[in-house]
């Protein structure tokens, strides 16, 4: 399996992975927005076999500063459960280190993200409509969460989910 970054000519296979991981084509419409208003920063592919295996998108918060949310991750129906999740969050969060990224959060199952570092008690401290303990975060540098509170915004792209 290789992991890089999206190409165009990924987009098309990227939103029918979406469309049929998702109950709606909701994530996927957010992947385009995202591109389009220029707040994603990773969008990478897994692809085993030829084929596109899965996706994740990490993006630019507007608030705190140095941070990324990563949402949505996504892997096609019949490769689920063979770590090609776990690889593209792993890449993610290895390319937003290397990049001198501060910090990723993420909303989802803590027994899931709590594996790559992700934890509810450094969001717990930020104001936002996703709150609660489905909220993580993980610093990606010893001051990546120094200051662990304020407002907690996501791109303007994720408005349109609700």
């Amino acid at each position: 399996m290789e992991i890089r970054g999206e190409t165009a000519d990924d987009i098309p296979c990227i939103r029918l992975l979406l469309a049929e991981a998702f109950p709606s084509c909701a994530e996927a419409g957010l992947v385009d927005r995202l591109r389009e208003d220029d707040s994603g920063v990773f969008s990478l592919v897994a692809v085993s076999g030829g084929q596109l295996a899965g996706h994740v998108m990490l993006s630019r918060m507007v608030r705190p500063g140095g941070a990324l949310g990563l949402a949505p991750v996504a892997v096609a129906a019949a490769l689920r459960r063979q770590g090609i999740a776990a690889a593209l969050i792993r890449e993610g969060l290895s390319r937003a280190t290397v990049e001198g990224w501060a910090s990723v959060f993420v909303f989802g199952d803590p027994d899931y993200y709590n594996r790559f570092g992700f934890t509810a008690l450094l969001a717990e401290g930020f104001a936002s409509p996703y709150a609660g303990p489905h909220l993580m975060a993980v610093a990606l540098c010893a001051d990546g969460l120094a200051q662990r509170a304020g407002e907690l915004c996501y791109p303007p792209a994720f408005a349109a989910l609700g």
